[in-house]
This record gives C-alpha cells, structure tokens and sequence, in this order.
C-alpha cells in the first residue's frame, strides 16, 4: 500500500505542521543509489556520452600501384600480342622515338601477308601528357598516327580506331592491341605476372569504391555498370594476344591500365617509387686465435 499523507491536525503546533510536510514531500522523490544515472522527467531526452558520439567515416581510398614510366621500355624489343612486328622505344636528342616494323595483309587480297617499315631511325614522338593516368605519345607518321599508353614492358595502342592502310605499298596493317615482350619468353614469369595481376585487381576493385563513395546516386548506377563491364573489355582486348592463357601479361598490363586511370579519376598523386633498401654489410668471420704451439720438450 502506497502511504500517504494528509495535512496536520488542527491541534499540531505550526512547527510539527511544517516538520511533517517536508517528510511527506522526501518520502515522494525516488530513491537514489550511489552511481545511478541521475532522474529524467518524463518527457525529457537525456543526453549520450560524449565518448559515445559516432566519428566521421573514414573517407574511401585505394592502394598505390606502380605507375608504369617509359624507363621500364626503353630499348626493349616489342611485338604485337606478343607474336607480330617490331617495336623499340629509344631516346632522342628531343625525347624520345619509336622504331617499327608493322605486319598485315595486301589491301586488295587479305590473305596475302606484307609488312611495313617505318625507317631505321626512330619516328618522333610527341608527348600527350597523362590523361589515363599512364604516358601517352602521338606517333609522328601520317601514314598512321598511332597513340598509345606506356605500360610495363609494353604499350597500348588506343588510336587509330581502325586499321592504317599504307597507299604506297597496298599494305594493311593494324597496330591495335597490346604490345608486349616474345610471348615465349613470359611463360617462365606466369607466377610473377599473376602476382602483379592479383595486386592491380585489388586496387582496382577499391578504386572504383572510392569513386563511388564520392559520387551520387545516378553516377554511382554509371560506374557499377563500368565496374561490371571491365572484364569482359579485358577479355575481348586480350583476346588475340599469344598464349595469354598461360602467362595474363596482357591481362595483367590492362589492370594496371584501369588502376592508374581510376587513380587519376580520384585525383590521387603518384606513388613514389620505392626507394631501394640499401645493401647489408656482410659481417666478418671471427677467426679463433691459433693456440700457442706446444713446448718441445728437450
């Protein structure tokens, strides 16, 4: 039974009167134990802890990759999906060249085969800057401009969108595709190439969650679409180049394309390379000290 209080007999003195109130109104108020949160009346709303506050997200990055330069080219012997003509970037005394020897078809009978020299001395190249994200260069040849990317050990042909056919000699060629090292030379690098592979994938997977991360609904819907038709780009890109199957270098070469243009996108800087780890000194065998001979007993 809930105790109550009434008001004082008549008789009471003022003071007994006063004195009993103040107990009545003690006994309404809740009780409190040591380390209780303190009383909230309803209807008011009681405040979390600061350290409770959620913190800002984190904003979404991706891993740094190796941005491919013309050094890891240069004087390099390359061939068209790894199997057709020759190609090797040099430098000049206003930068850099690129010597060529272009295979194909007479144009008039796309069965007979003819190739196409460009000289013997490297065509001028033109610099376009990095605006996938990886050297580009413009060839010189108004025979057929061809611009491509630096990649590893290769470059990418992204211009012309068809095949250059060269007037003079009824030849057809088609520069298009991946250029990389003697496809029978890669073989032995499978595991290397696919750890590299395994690497660009994974930051391009990131890449694009940081891009979207940044992006609002309708650009978001546009970049899982490009995000989803990646592979197959890859695949039909690669598809022509020499036993890709067991080696991925033109696979490989392709992701990290897709990585540095997404690094660009999100307007990253540039890995630095890594700086080389300074040799170990060799430490010094203790030779024991030889044991003084024994005396010759006379």
């Amino acid at each position: 039974m809930t105790p109550t209080c009434r008001p004082a007999a008549s008789r009471l003195v003022a003071t007994g009167a006063a004195l009993a109130w103040l107990g009545c109104t003690a006994m309404a108020q809740p009780l409190q134990l040591p380390g209780a949160q303190p009383f909230n009346a309803p209807g008011t709303q009681q405040s979390a802890p600061a350290s409770a506050a959620p913190s800002a997200p984190r904003p979404r990055t991706m891993p740094a990759i190796r941005i491919p330069g013309e050094d890891s080219l240069l004087g390099k012997t390359v061939r068209r999906n790894g199997g057709a003509g020759e190609a090797t970037l040099e430098k000049t005394a206003t930068g850099f060249g690129l010597k060529l020897r272009a295979e194909g078809f007479q144009a008039q009978n796309l069965v007979e085969p003819c190739a196409i020299s460009f000289g013997e001395t490297p065509v001028p190249l033109t610099s376009l800057g990095k605006p996938a994200g990886l050297p580009r260069y413009k060839l010189e040849a108004s025979a057929c401009p061809i611009v491509f990317d630096v990649l590893e050990g290769g470059f990418l042909v992204v211009e012309p969108a068809e095949p250059c056919v060269i007037e003079a000699a009824q030849c057809r060629i088609d520069p298009r595709g991946v250029w990389g090292p003697d496809a029978r030379t890669l073989v032995a690098r499978a595991k290397e190439i696919e750890a590299e592979r395994g690497k660009a994938e994974n930051a391009v997977r990131e890449g694009y969650r940081a891009l979207s991360a940044k992006a609002e609904l309708p650009e978001q819907r546009s970049i899982a679409r490009e995000q989803a038709a990646f592979s197959s780009e890859r695949a039909q890109i690669c598809r022509d180049f020499q036993s890709e199957g067991s080696h991925s270098f033109c696979g490989a070469r392709i992701t990290e394309a897709r990585a540095a243009s997404i690094r660009a996108r999100l307007g990253l800087p540039e890995p630095k390379p890594e700086a080389a780890k300074p040799a170990r000194p060799a430490t010094a065998r203790r030779t024991p000290a030889a044991a003084p001979p024994a005396p010759v007993s006379q």
